[in-house]
């Protein structure tokens, strides 16, 4: 029974991803996007066909695929039978190993009930392949062995769906048959070189079910973490049934050979296509000319089974091609072709039908008008479209530009594109330096100028300090906090002994609250000349037992006041302080005898006169006392 499961295949690790695009390049089907927030590849996964060609084309390693090694060790210690079924390309992948015998047991070690080879399904498979293509009743066919190329053709031809030759892959077959064998509660895990085979493994349940999958990238880390050596263990046969032909399954034409259909150029009515371009093209061509081509394909995604992503990295195809034919040839020498024969009459009794499902993943086209608009925007609006270098992971330069608008592209992935705009970029930099080199001599200029200003501004700092300090009144500048930013001894000396402690610790008082040395009365009088901005001048205050005279002026609107204060009980002080003050009452009473003099004639005069007289007294007396 088939069904369907939506359980992610692979995997994207953003933190150790360096941005290179080369996943989204290489993918066949676009499934892989790039965000636009972040500039991340990120999966589709309902585009995704498991071909695994993101996984070994990303060198940080930061793709990589399900893993099902804990479900296989379960199986493993379940009371029910397990039974490993191993792909015939194992041949090739383990060349560190002198004799097949080994790795059998090698497998058997990790728990294994059962260790059978696929290569018996593929005998039988090979056999319902014939009968369908000698059959000819006016269609032809494309294999479904390769898991990817099925997923493939549902996804983005499903029109081609009824083309696909209805017939079970090899390792399904082979899943059919151990059970026949074995027992229907059978635990069967796969093992091989294919990743969708683990996608494949989830569409069917009952009698074709496979439980688990293995790469052999997983089966070496299980030998590695179980300690399982060559050197420790004996040798061990596969378990029956035994394949003959079906072993040459992992190179793409073996299993022609294994049905002994012809592959001649002339007679032959397959053609045998491998690797991704291949077979893209191969699939595009048989839609648009099959009644032209008149052949059935014979489709695998990589070259063959040998390179399948699940293999370890760094294989070399014809090094593995040569393991695999050489063990053949040493294994048809030992099978007993009698035997085989009896396998072959109680197994292809069995259904291996198959059906496939129509899942168009293919998206809506854009319009020409915004295909144009991205051709223009990478600079190739006047290039040939249908031709391109390729970098990108398009055919052409027009379908890269499909791809971007229907948002699975980025323009940045175009090598041309990315090389103009470093060169802007460049050039933009070279701008930026020039302004910066002429901002930083101006910055030096100005900086100089700063550096003369605060010199000066230092020195008049000094100069208004000392001058502060030598005035004969009391002076105090405060902030809008009526917190102490200056002072003089003059001040700090009428505020008395706990200014002059204070002042021992922290010199002029800075930062010291005015509040707390004056009453209320008077340090509102500041609070008033900061919140009004209008000075207070000349007016009379009494602290403790002495009288001041005290002028608030502003300094800094609603910011900065200050204040002088005179003794006006210091006779110089009081002498001239009753001059001004008498210089006030004369110019006062000036005013008004100009307002009344008609009325009072000479008596103005005689005021005048006597008034002056004793301003000239006590000028006189002051000079008296200056001179002693």
């Amino acid at each position: 029974m088939a069904g369907s499961s939506q359980k992610s295949l692979i995997y994207i690790d953003n933190t150790t991803c360096e941005q290179c695009y080369a996943c989204v390049r290489v993918c066949p089907t676009k499934a892989l996007k790039i965000s636009v927030e972040e500039g991340y590849p990120e999966l589709m996964p309902e585009r995704c066909i498991g071909c695994g060609h993101c996984v070994t084309a990303c060198s940080p390693g930061s793709i990589s695929y399900r893993k099902e090694k804990d479900k296989v060790r379960k199986l493993i210690k379940d009371k029910k039978k397990t039974a490993a079924i191993v792909d015939p390309s194992i041949s090739g992948e383990f060349h560190d190993i002198t004799d097949y015998r080994k790795f059998v047991e090698m497998i058997r070690a990790l728990g294994f009930d059962i260790v059978s080879e696929i290569a018996f399904g593929v005998d039988i498979i090979a056999e319902q392949y014939k009968g369908l293509l000698e059959d000819f009743k006016g269609k032809y066919y494309i294999t479904a062995n390769c898991p990817a190329v099925v997923q493939y053709v549902e996804k983005f031809h499903p029109e081609l769906v009824d083309n696909m030759a209805p017939v079970v892959s090899p390792m399904i077959a082979m899943a059919k048959i151990m059970r026949k064998q074995y027992g229907g509660d059978l635990k069967i895990v796969s093992i091989g070189p294919c990743i969708a085979a683990k996608q494949e493994a989830l569409r069917y349940t009952g009698a074709s079910k496979v439980d688990a999958v293995l790469t052999f990238v997983e089966l070496r880390e299980m030998f590695e973490e179980d300690e399982i050596k060559e050197s420790k263990l004996e040798y061990s046969d596969f378990d029956p049934p035994i394949g003959r032909k079906g072993s040459l399954y992992p190179i793409s034409r073996g299993w022609l050979q294994a049905c002994e259909m012809s592959e001649d150029l002339i007679e032959g009515k397959v053609i045998t296509a491998e690797g991704q371009k291949d077979m893209i093209d191969a699939v595009f061509q048989f839609k648009e000319n099959v009644n032209f081509i008149c052949r059935n394909l014979n489709l695998f995604y990589n070259e063959g089974c040998l390179m399948g992503p699940g293999t370890s990295r760094n294989g070399k195809k014809f090094v593995r091609r040569t393991l695999v034919t050489d063990y053949v040839t040493k294994r048809l020498e030992t099978i007993s072709k009698g035997q085989w024969n009896e396998h072959m009459r109680d197994f292809l009794q069995l259904d291996y039908s198959r059906a496939f499902n129509k899942d168009d993943q293919r998206l809506p086209e854009p319009s020409e008008e915004k295909i144009n608009e991205i051709l223009k925007i990478i600079g190739q609006e006047s290039s040939d479209q249908q031709m391109g270098c390729q970098v990108c992971g398009y055919r052409s330069c027009r379908d890269f530009a499909i791809a971007v608008s229907k948002g699975i592209a980025r323009p940045e992935m175009c090598h041309t594109y990315t090389a103009r705009k470093s060169k802007q970029y460049i050039e933009s930099l070279r701008k930026t330096n020039r302004k910066l080199e002429e901002t930083q001599q101006a910055l030096e200029l100005s900086e100089k100028t700063a550096r003369k200003e605060q010199q000066l501004a230092k020195e008049a700092s000094q100069r208004s300090t000392t001058m502060l300090k030598k005035l004969p009144s009391a002076v105090v500048i405060v902030d809008e906090n009526l917190k102490i930013l200056e002072s003089n001894e003059q001040f700090i000396e009428i505020m008395g002994e706990e200014a002059r402690e204070i002042n021992d610790i922290i010199p002029g008082l800075v930062g010291a609250d005015l509040k707390s040395l004056l009453s209320y009365n008077i340090h509102n009088l500041f609070s008033f000349v900061l919140k009004n901005n209008e000075d207070i001048m000349n007016k009379d205050i009494k602290l403790g037992d002495r009288l001041f005279n005290m002028s608030i002026f502003t300094i800094n609107k609603h910011k900065i006041v200050g204040a002088v204060l005179r003794d006006l009980y210091q006779p110089e002080v009081r002498k001239e302080e009753v001059i001004r003050r008498v210089t006030h009452v004369i110019d006062d009473n000036l005013n008004m005898v100009q307002q009344i003099g008609y009325l009072l004639g000479e008596s103005a005069s005689v005021i005048e006169k006597k008034l002056s007289t004793i301003i000239e007294t006590y000028k006189d007396e002051d000079e008296k006392n200056k001179n002693q």
